[in-house]
């Protein structure tokens, strides 16, 4: 890579949705993304143990000039986007945080619907968007035990998907809520399985989009645009170099190769031979 790259990363393949966002507002950047597959989900995780993860695919990033680094992982920026911040001041890192805000604008009920996993409901970010963005409507809050791993498994539709999806919106939809908050960035990829099931008047919120342009904005503020043609992707996980390059071609109808990766006992993040 020429360019200085543009890191991104996730405990799997949730961060696609944002670095699918990244390159059409971006598609001059070169871009490495990093896929924690061996560890995901990291929701069920405690926070420390996430927290851990987070700072040793920064420091396996920053070791490879990204900059700036995406966090483009719920459960991550809950952790660990404080910290990472305080622990690399000149690196710019962009986060996530639950669309609370945009949805509590336009919704007409006054009563919001939040999904997302453990461990983004009970980090300090969770708390801080409800109380600044919240307003005076209601915010009801759902976990989707499960949902990430169908996802890691190619299920993103179906009646089997859409009969488990069903069972735990149901609280929300008998909430009235008419907005939908997706506070894990795996869940994009079955955006069309939550809207059959929440139906018409409910209006489902992906954040990756003002990720994007939010990043997009970092680096105007901070550097020259890259220059013209199209810029390069590497991916990295821990999992199957080949099972996830299968899921970018099937999914973001993308392709370029995968390296693997592998945690050492010190908890640094080390690439292996293997390769797709």
């Amino acid at each position: 890579m020429d360019k200085q790259p543009i890191g991104v990363f996730d405990s799997g393949v949730g961060g696609l949705t944002v670095l699918r966002e990244l390159i059409r507002r971006l598609p001059q950047e070169d871009f490495l993304y990093v896929a924690d597959q061996a560890h995901a989900p990291y929701g069920p995780r405690p926070l420390e143990e996430v927290r851990r993860f987070g700072f040793g695919i920064a420091d396996f990033l920053l070791a490879r000039g990204a900059q700036p680094i995406v966090i483009a992982c719920n459960a991550i920026s809950a952790a660990a986007l404080r910290p990472l911040r305080e622990a690399h001041p000149r690196t710019l890192f962009v986060g996530m945080e639950p669309a609370i805000k945009p949805a509590a604008e336009d919704s007409r009920s006054g009563v919001i619907g939040v999904i997302a996993t453990e461990a983004t409901f009970q980090g300090e970010l969770f708390a801080s968007v409800v109380s600044r963005y919240g307003g005076g409507g209601k915010v009801v809050t759902q976990t989707m035990p499960g949902l990430v791993e169908r996802i890691e498994a190619g299920e993103t539709e179906g009646p089997a998907l859409e009969s488990y999806l069903r069972g735990r919106l149901q609280p929300l939809l008998a909430e009235g809520i008419d907005e939908l908050v997706l506070g894990c960035t795996h869940y994009p990829f079955v955006a069309r399985a939550l809207q059959n099931v929440a139906g018409p008047d409910v209006r489902i919120i992906d954040p990756s989009p003002a990720v994007a342009r939010q990043t997009e904005q970092v680096l105007a503020d901070r550097k020259p645009p890259a220059a013209g043609g199209k810029g390069t992707v590497l991916a990295f996980t821990s999992g199957g170099p080949e099972t996830l390059r299968r899921f970018i071609q099937s999914r973001l109808q993308e392709d370029f190769p995968v390296r693997r990766v592998a945690w050492s006992g010190d908890g640094r993040l080390l690439e292996t031979q293997d390769q797709a």
